[in-house]
């Protein structure tokens, strides 16, 4: 075999091995920044439920004050409309 074939039988197979390996590295890199946008973009979504959460039990504590003071007004108001009959 001359110098060149010879060359060319080492070369190739060995440049063949370094790509691939390369792209099993680039492909482990892109996968990993996908899954960290994922997870930014899980835990945003989380933030955004907690604060829904929050506004919605202050709001339901709001709701029960305001259904607490209208029963005892139409508590009072049976109380007058018995007096009264």
């Amino acid at each position: 075999m001359s110098e060149n074939s010879l060359l060319a039988a080492f070369f190739f197979p060995a440049s063949a091995v370094v790509l691939v390996f390369f792209m099993k590295y680039v492909s482990a890199v892109l996968q990993a920044r996908v899954r960290l946008g994922q997870d930014e973009a899980y835990r945003e979504v989380a933030m955004k439920a907690a604060a829904a959460q929050a506004e919605t039990a202050a709001a339901l504590t709001h709701v029960g004050r305001s259904l607490t003071e209208i029963q005892s007004r139409i508590s009072v108001v049976e109380k007058i409309l018995n007096d009264v009959g």
